[in-house]
């Protein structure tokens, strides 16, 4: 897949800016709402990136896991967690704020440095490059069949427990007012033989 130089390097720009803007949105919106949907298009802005890098694999995963997955668990997990609560002043927050603000600045500083001292090589290729699809398809169904059977497994084990956790609060310990546990609460039992008792 090649894109004409001009095209490319506005995508790009566009794309980057997207992603800083919704990056930007995630920390300084106060709904987590809208935060956690601004999460989802940083991860869309980082799947164009990754079309333009030729990566067709990575993006469509990216698309499918983060977007997909994980964005849509946050949202989950966001609305069925009903809790507000009012933010309480903390003594000494500008403490936080501060050591905060200096490590952001100091990673920001150390990412901008490594960045400009790289030698970054554009490629001169005017050949199509393969897509990479095939090949890690074979590695995943081949070399590496049984770990992605073991995390799939995984999160089948850990969707069901939390399933199990956000249902839980819907079934009191105690029911105030009934004597009988009501039957839609209860599991039918097999009626057990008496010890003791000749047949």
């Amino acid at each position: 897949m090649q894109i004409a130089e001009g095209v490319q390097l506005v995508t790009f720009g566009i794309l980057s800016l997207m992603m800083l803007g919704a990056a930007l949105g995630v920390v300084l919106f106060a709904n987590i709402v809208y935060s956690a949907f601004l999460l989802g298009g940083v991860f869309i802005s980082m799947s164009g990136i990754y079309i333009l890098l030729n990566a067709d694999f990575v993006s469509a995963a990216q698309i499918l896991v983060y977007v997909g997955a994980v964005n849509v668990l946050i949202l989950f997990a966001i609305m069925l967690v009903n809790k507000r609560e009012d933010f309480k002043p903390m003594k000494n927050a500008w403490i936080r704020q501060g050591t905060t603000a200096i490590v952001c600045a100091g990673i920001f500083a150390l990412l901008s440095t490594v960045s400009l001292i790289t030698p970054w090589k554009i490629s001169t290729l005017t050949t199509p490059m393969a897509s990479s699809i095939v090949p890690i398809a074979k590695h995943f169904f081949t070399d590496f069949l049984l770990p992605f059977e073991l995390a799939s497994l995984l999160l089948l084990m850990s969707m069901v427990g939390a399933i199990i956790l956000a249902r839980r609060d819907f079934l009191p310990d105690n029911i105030t007012g009934v004597t009988s546990t009501p039957a839609s609460l209860t599991l039918p039992e097999r009626p057990r033989e008496l010890a003791g008792v000749d047949k």
